[in-house]
């Protein structure tokens, strides 16, 4: 009795060919679901939109390019192809009755309003628009060391530090780790972004969420208007992937990187974005992160109406577990992952952490060729993305990199538990840096 009950509470222990089986029926029903719904919203959007922004079920990308090639656009092949037999075919046969809604052909921007009907219209998600509307939001926090204490210090003021976020975060993420910790302030600034999309950020229903535009929205928001002439690039996660793009755009300007728990896979002879789907969130059960990712990775209806039901009404959430906790506050982890729109989630899963897989190795050579120093941090019991298949990888493209495993952590715990160890450890990084770059 006992060790049948120890197999119902951990499925993993299943034998694998039962836990497949039972996969592929679970997921071909999904599939069913999926393709349901992409009926239900067409009609809806069709009523409640002006200029609906339709979806990717019908439309195909046209000229794909071939393996290895770079799409001009910054769109990941992703979003129109991931290949589910039960799916395409209830898609053909809908497409040879006239049924689904179909997306712009010519790929200009559609002129949706913002936000949509399935989107949180409240005054803090919509703060935005009223900010000017292209801004990013970020938190600074200023040096804590007293200004005669800097102008004494053996290198006076250093660099800025620039924090970026992962998908399921904010800037919150970093500043409420991180930047309490006297090791990170002392004598810089420190700048935590909300990306395009996240957080307190602009989440335009017109954008498609390429790498190249979270680049160009951080160079406006953060670079130019503070006057960034030099920074350190610290990141986690999804925002590996960013921070290695900006700072092969700007090698120059970077003193160095530090990517904590970032996605990489090698080079092969299949589309970078159709390995990094497959890899970050493939169609299992166990564990429920996993296939939480991949629901929200794979069914683009099921997940907006995921989006739908607690991202809109976060509000509700918020209030229920207050009352729940007695608490007079929620956790950061609730309130980013309720931030979302789906229109942003979707694309900037695609766009960035598949589509962004294809220019990972052209971003790192360029980091190579200028000598930036990259310190990669990964837990050793990270799921989400495995230090086997990721930074040892990333280690052998890059083999100037500093590469440390800590024991015992996970994708969120390799910087939660572990804040003033983190700081004291980026703040020697830093340090040699700028003295290494003095020096030169």
């Amino acid at each position: 009795m006992a060790a049948l009950a120890d197999l119902v509470s951990c499925p993993a222990k299943w034998p694998r060919a039962a836990m497949a089986a039972l996969a592929a029926a679970v997921f071909a029903v999904l599939d069913v679901v999926d393709v349901l719904l992409c009926l239900v919203y067409g009609v809806l959007d069709g009523f409640l939109e002006e200029s609906p922004l339709g979806c990717y079920c019908h439309r195909s990308r046209g000229k794909v390019p071939a393996a290895g090639e770079e799409e001009d656009d910054g769109v990941s092949d992703t979003l129109y192809v991931r290949r589910s037999a039960c799916r395409d075919a209830l898609l053909r046969l809908l497409g040879a009755v006239g049924g689904g809604t179909r997306r712009k052909e010519d790929g200009s921007p559609a002129k949706a309003r913002s936000p949509r009907w399935s989107d949180c219209g409240c005054g803090k998600c919509g703060a935005w628009r009223s900010n000017g509307g292209d801004r990013l939001h970020f938190v600074l926090q200023e040096p804590t060391a007293p200004k005669e204490e800097e102008t004494r210090s053996e290198s006076g003021r250093g660099d800025d530090a620039i924090f970026i976020h992962g998908f399921t975060s904010s800037s919150s993420f970093w500043a409420q780790t991180v930047f309490p910790e006297p090791a990170a302030t002392n004598h810089r600034r420190l700048i935590a972004v909300d990306l395009l999309g996240f957080g307190d950020s602009p989440k335009p229903a017109n954008c498609a969420y390429t790498l190249r535009d979270h680049v160009e929205a951080i160079e406006r928001s953060l670079i130019d208007p503070l006057h960034l002439g030099s920074f350190h690039l610290v990141s986690h996660s999804m925002g590996c992937t960013i921070a290695i793009a900006l700072a092969a755009k700007h090698p120059a300007r970077v003193k160095s990187v530090t990517l904590v728990a970032p996605p990489y896979f090698l080079p092969c002879e299949e589309r970078a974005s159709q390995v990094a789907l497959r890899r970050l969130a493939e169609k299992k059960l166990w564990p429920p992160l996993l296939f939480g990712s991949a629901v929200m990775s794979w069914y683009e209806h099921i997940g907006r109406t995921i989006c739908f039901v607690v991202c809109k009404n976060h509000r509700f959430w918020e209030w229920l577990i207050k009352i729940l906790t007695r608490t007079s506050g929620v956790d950061i982890v609730v309130r980013d992952l309720t931030r979302h729109t789906h229109h942003s989630a979707w694309h900037t899963m695609h766009n960035v952490i598949c589509g962004g897989a294809r220019a990972q190795d052209r971003n790192l050579e360029a980091l190579a060729a200028a000598g930036v120093p990259v310190r990669v941090v990964h837990g050793d019991g990270d799921q989400v993305v495995p230090v086997e298949c990721s930074s040892r990888h990333l280690k052998s493209k890059l083999p100037h990199a500093e590469l440390r495993i800590i024991g015992g952590r996970d994708h969120r715990t390799v910087v939660f538990g572990r804040e003033e160890e983190l700081a004291q450890e980026l703040r020697a990084f830093w340090s040699g840096c700028e003295k290494a770059g003095c020096a030169c």
